[in-house]
């Protein structure tokens, strides 16, 4: 364990150490001899002069919203003497089968390109190159035949591999407060309860205005709208990714959400210099070119690979023809190291409501991914991580609608096996999508994933008279087989402050 004064100096180096080699280190450096040459510069106060004039020109906040960007992203730093692999993830059972997993993953996709004689990876002939950039802006409507190719996995094939992750220190031992737990989730991992959650999302409480529900005593919704906008415009002038972050934990005005989010992520309005498997939900089949754009570029973005320091992932290696094993000829394939699964396009699908310039829509989503949706198909003891979200579903419902979860169970029908779909997928593709988005502002405004355990185990528990009187998993599914229709405010504020503890 580090103490504070330690772990504080461990982290002002690495977030200087990182931002020494970025393009804003580079930026401010050219601002600083810019300003020698203005009058207001005096050599007797010169380092004074200079923080002044990075303050009032704005640089001081962009290099402030850098800090807090990485502080957001990169995990509290280890012991000195701790080993990389700590980092990345401190459980070693964990470790093994987030391993294990990428294995099987990899002899899935090594088959498939083995049974239809694809290579893995091979350079696109001139001529393919030159025809991909005639039809770069129609990708989506001459596509491949795809027909042949399968998923490499689908959630369900992620979830038995969950349901069979044991801690083996416990396996042989008695552990009288886990053994009650009656789920598929069987590691002893510590997970919130109500009032814990509450304390967190303190901002979402019955009191509290919010974007998203149309009707509260307190507060007359058309009121709190104008002067949330006000507030907001406010912010977005301010340029304070902490102020963006904390204000859209009441939601975001929807003409200001995409300038929000972009503050927050630390997104710049410069363009990137880049060029950007479609889903077959039909609520985005209009964006099918951009999709396929974004990934396509994704899969090739090798900056994708530094998410690997602090997740518990590993990305996968090829080696070129004959040097099978030699280090110096391994090459990560795909080159940003992430083997999509069925459903991976759903991440982008959203966003593309919210931005329509190809670039910005690309680091928007790339920046989501490596801060969230990474933690949402790797195995890990994160509290965002996939595992604590599944065993927090199932302790809050087996808590707080005991006679639901052991009916349920009871007839072959684990909560876990219905709700495992919305939470990989983090409800894309099941909300309608104006939900979906207020859904995801408190992602941003909370820096946490741990708000999709609790919209499912809230969606069971509006179903639950429903849910009671069904006898099959079929019929338990076909309950909650349309989320279109839920408002997920009022659902989260019900089951958060008006549940009994």
């Amino acid at each position: 364990m580090l103490e504070p004064d330690r772990g504080l100096s461990l982290t002002i180096a690495r977030v200087v150490q990182r931002l020494q080699g970025s393009s804003l280190h580079s930026q401010l450096e050219r601002q600083a001899r810019v300003s020698l040459h203005k009058p207001e510069i005096k050599l007797e106060s010169l380092k004074e002069d200079i923080k002044d004039f990075l303050k009032t020109s704005g640089w001081e906040k962009k290099l402030q919203n850098a800090v807090y960007s990485e502080l957001n992203v990169f995990p509290s730093p280890c012991h000195p003497a701790a080993p990389p692999e700590h980092i990345k993830e401190p459980l070693a059972y964990m470790r093994k089968a987030q391993g294990s997993w990428e294995k099987r993953i990899l002899k899935s996709l090594n088959s498939m390109c083995t049974e239809l004689n694809i290579p893995l990876a091979q350079k696109r002939p001139a001529n393919e190159q030159k025809e991909l950039l005639n039809k770069w802006n129609e990708m989506g409507t001459d596509e491949p035949d795809l027909s042949l190719f399968r998923p490499v996995y689908a959630p369900k094939d992620f979830l038995e591999v969950l349901m069979n992750l044991r801690n083996p220190n416990y396996e042989n031992g008695e552990q009288p407060s886990f053994r009650n737990h009656l789920g598929l989730i069987q590691v002893p991992l510590k997970v919130k309860d109500i009032p814990e959650l509450k304390e967190d999302f303190n901002e979402l409480g019955l009191n509290i205005g919010q974007l998203g529900i149309d009707d509260s005593a307190q507060v007359p919704p058309e009121f709190f709208e104008n002067e949330h906008v006000r507030v907001g415009q406010k912010v977005l002038a301010e340029q304070d990714s902490a102020a963006a972050q904390q204000y859209v934990r009441q939601g975001c005005p929807t003409a200001l959400r995409a300038d929000l989010w972009a503050l927050i992520l630390n997104i710049s309005n410069q363009p990137e210099d880049v060029k950007l498997t479609a889903s077959n939900d039909d609520y985005y089949f209009v964006f099918e070119d951009y999709l396929y754009q974004v990934l396509l570029c994704f899969s090739r973005d090798t900056s994708v690979l530094e998410h690997f320091t602090y997740s518990s992932a590993t990305p996968p290696k090829s080696y070129i023809q004959g040097k099978l094993g030699m280090e110096e000829y391994a090459v990560f394939y795909p080159p940003n190291g992430v083997i999509p699964f069925h459903g991976f396009s759903m991440y982008v699908a959203p966003l593309c409501f919210l931005y329509h310039e190809p670039s910005k829509l690309y680091q928007i989503f790339r920046e989501m991914y490596v801060r969230f949706f990474f933690r949402l198909h790797s195995i890990s003891s994160h509290p965002s991580g996939i595992v604590s979200l599944c065993l927090l579903f199932e302790t809050l419902l087996q808590t707080h609608l005991p006679q639901l979860f052991y009916h349920l169970r009871e007839i072959g029908a684990q909560p876990l096996r219905i709700s495992f779909k919305w939470m990989v997928r983090a409800f894309s593709g099941y909300l309608a999508t104006d939900q979906l988005l207020l859904l995801w502002d408190r992602i941003l405004g909370y820096n946490s994933l741990e708000i999709l355990a609790v919209l499912a185990a809230a969606v069971f528990a509006f179903r639950a008279v429903n849910l009671m009187e069904v006898t099959s998993l079929a019929a338990a599914e076909a309950v909650l087989a349309d989320l279109s229709t839920l408002k997920v405010m009022p659902l989260l504020q019900i089951f958060l402050f008006a549940t009994v503890t």
